[in-house]
This record gives structure tokens, sequence and C-alpha cells, in this order.
């Protein structure tokens, strides 16, 4: 199992950004949460096993024109049970 901590920025702040990374989360079946910082970026935590969490953690670096993902701080880390039992957005 595997915990993904990411600090996303950009343009991911009243563009449905938080939205479009739950619905990512339950594409690739991981639980943590997703919340907007006061510094105008967004911090998710995701929990699930270890492909999954990478491949989660690539598919927000969203850039589609609308959210745009400048730039992204990951930090995985090894985790034997999850946290989490779903995925929320968090505020």
């Amino acid at each position: 199992m595997k915990r993904a901590h990411l600090i996303i920025s950009g343009r991911v702040q009243g563009v449905f950004y938080r939205a479009a990374v739950r619905d990512a989360a339950r594409e690739f079946d991981v639980t943590g949460f997703v919340r907007n910082c006061a510094d105008g970026t967004v911090e998710v935590v995701a929990e699930g096993d270890d492909e999954e969490v990478k491949r989660f953690a690539e598919a927000c670096f969203i850039n589609d024109g609308t959210r745009m993902a400048a730039s992204m701080e990951k930090d995985f880390s090894d985790i034997e049970k999850r946290e989490y039992s779903d995925f929320s957005i968090t505020y």
C-alpha cells in the first residue's frame, strides 16, 4: 500500500479542479481527500495500491485548458493499511 501527498499549484482553484481529482480517485480506486489551501494551491492525500496511487498522481496533473496544474510536489510513502475509507472534497 502507498500514500501520496501532493501539492498542486497553477490554475487549480475556482475551476472544478477538486471535482476532477475526486473523479480520478474513483477511477483509480484510491481513498483520501482533496482541499484548497489558503495560498492558492491544492493539497491531495491519496492511499491505495502502489501502481494505482502513482497513476492517480499523474492524472492529477490536469492541463485541459480550463484547469491547469503548473507544478506538483509529490511525496510517496509506504503504509500498512488505509487511513481513509473513501475519497472526499474537504473544505
